[in-house]
């Protein structure tokens, strides 16, 4: 059966869905907003579990807008401590409570913001390939799989990430796409078999994907007509406002 919310629950999860179309084909890191609404509305577990489902549609839509514009070699340089953050992910729910996992999130989203933005500062991109560029795939893909298991939210790590590889918005967007269809996949089986894919939560869902689909299109109008800097300085304040609100929520 459809799960019984109040009017201004049911209008919350459709901003929320609103949100999740434009995080993936317009405002990448705005996707925590969406993981913070979901929480509030719905019991942890299952939040989590019809907020994957949502994103894995959006996923859908930003590999088609932007599919040529992926870079392979960053995410292949990725894969590995992806994996490892992903069952490391696992593990850490099997004994945090929620308000442990949303701090520990919030505190390391924190950090991954202090160390791009020092990094893009006093590192060159030249000096950055090589070793360096293996340390922070090895640390960023860590993050990512762990904090994108627990919460879904490695939007934000992600986007560290690629906004210090200085990629332009197509690239950073086409790279993203591919990586969160890719892992957010990798995720259901796991999701699954730990329960927080449930039948009501799929009812949810069907609800709300028309609201996905229609944002995930007006993303695409909106990134043909973004500024590179403009959309850079959306990613950093999306991604402070989701670590923020993991802290004190």
């Amino acid at each position: 059966m459809l799960p019984d919310l109040a009017w201004w629950a049911w209008a919350l999860l459709g901003v929320a869905a609103l949100v999740v179309g434009l995080s993936k084909t317009a405002v990448p890191g705005a996707g925590t907003i969406a993981v913070a609404i979901f929480a509030a509305v719905l019991p942890a577990k299952q939040s989590t579990g019809v907020l994957l489902l949502l994103l894995i549609v959006a996923d859908i839509f930003a590999v088609t807008m932007y599919r040529r514009h992926a870079d392979w070699k960053t995410l292949l340089r990725l894969a590995p401590a992806v994996v490892v953050g992903v069952l490391l992910g696992v593990v850490f729910l099997w004994f945090a409570d929620n308000l442990w996992v949303k701090r520990t999130i919030g505190v390391i989203l924190l950090l991954v913001i202090a160390i791009t933005l020092l990094r893009r500062r006093f590192v060159s991109r030249v000096a950055a390939e090589g070793g360096s560029h293996r340390v922070a795939a090895a640390t960023y893909g860590t993050l990512g799989g762990f904090t994108t298991m627990v919460a879904n939210a490695a939007g934000p790590v992600m986007s560290m990430y690629f906004l210090a590889a200085r990629f332009e918005v197509k690239a950073f967007l086409g790279t993203a796409a591919w990586f969160f269809a890719i892992v957010n996949l990798f995720k259901v089986p796991f999701s699954i078999g730990i329960g927080i894919i449930t039948v009501p939560g799929l009812l949810i869902d069907l609800v709300l994907v028309p609201l996905v689909v229609v944002a995930a299109f007006a993303g695409r109008w909106l990134a043909d007509r973004m500024p590179q800097s403009v959309f850079e300085k959306l990613v950093i304040a999306f991604t402070i406002v989701g670590a923020v609100y993991l802290l004190v929520a």
